[in-house]
């Protein structure tokens, strides 16, 4: 066995001891095919007013302006699908945001994965990100192989589906690299035909300026009212897509307690929902993503959905 197969073995079980449902490794190099499209859908505004998306166009595309001399990306995906759901008939949180925000749970995650690294095989200079940086997440896990990009623009396995954060390290080692899987969406338009907001505007294309996801988290200001009625009651992003996914029915649920949701949250009515006070709020969602739309954003998005 050569050093780079040898490395990316170790490494690969360093993943899995941390809790990590897979990991792939590609070529740390320019991302010639994704750059048309990236194009494309900022210049029709696809993005709305996540204006933060237009800056680092070439950061996005090309690994080693990120972190000098790349070599490898190293992709990772962690699982976050709830072993219990929120009750019926109620304002719904998209199912990543029940507990601990991520961020703070997969960065810990990569750090101790790059130590493992820098103790086992020596000098390396890396950088961990996970959705905090200009890096297209998904094409690089599609690369490594870790799934395919589906029809609504998500990363889809078929041993669990599609409910799993996309995480990456960069760093200056050779190493193994992985293939590409292939498309298993076939002629499936199930996520299409769901979307009430029409955001997935071909098979692969999201207007990302039309998802539920984006008015109730990104949006700051007041929500177009010709989107009244369509929310289906999701007051902090969106599963539509995911959970009508034939490939999701091969979820399973995650073992990280961050991930769990406050004891109070899955079983919260709809009246709950619209008397809730801000120390309830801050009560529910110490350390939650929720926190990102603030109590006035959550209140907003209710009341939107109410009047429509």
């Amino acid at each position: 066995m050569n050093h780079k197969s040898k490395y990316s073995q170790l490494i690969k079980s360093e993943a899995k001891r941390l809790g990590f449902l897979s990991c792939g490794i590609s070529r740390a190099q320019f991302l010639e095919e994704e750059a048309p499209r990236l194009e494309r859908y900022l210049k029709n505004n696809m993005h709305g007013e996540m204006r933060y998306m237009e800056n680092h166009f070439d950061k996005r595309l090309d690994p080693t302006k990120l972190v000098e001399d790349s070599k490898s990306v190293i992709s990772l995906l962690l699982n976050y699908y709830p072993e219990e759901h929120q009750i019926d008939h109620t304002y719904k949180i998209s199912k990543y945001a029940y507990g601990t925000d991520y961020h703070f749970v997969i960065k810990d995650k990569l750090k101790s994965l790059l130590n493992f690294i820098q103790e086992e095989i020596g000098e390396v200079h890396g950088r961990a990100f996970t959705d905090s940086a200009p890096v297209l997440d998904k094409a690089w896990a599609a690369k490594s192989g870790l799934g395919w990009v589906g029809k609504h623009t998500l990363l889809l396995t078929q041993q669990a589906g599609s409910f799993h954060f996309v995480a990456e390290l960069i760093i200056d080692l050779e190493l193994e690299y992985d293939l590409p899987t292939t498309d298993h969406c076939g002629t499936c338009t199930k996520c299409i035909d769901a979307c009430p907001t029409q955001a997935i505007t071909e098979p692969y294309v999201v207007d990302g300026s039309k998802c539920i996801s984006y008015f109730t988290i990104e949006l700051k200001d007041k929500i177009p009212s010709e989107f009244k009625g369509k929310f289906d009651d999701w007051m902090f992003g969106c599963d539509i897509c995911q959970d009508v996914c034939p490939w999701n029915r091969f979820s399973k649920a995650h073992s990280e307690p961050l991930f769990n949701p406050h004891p109070d949250l899955l079983s919260m009515t709809k009246k709950d929902w619209e008397d809730i006070t801000e120390d309830v709020f801050k009560d529910l969602f110490t350390k939650s993503p929720v926190k990102r739309t603030k109590f006035e954003g959550l209140k907003r998005n209710i009341n939107f959905i109410k009047e429509g």
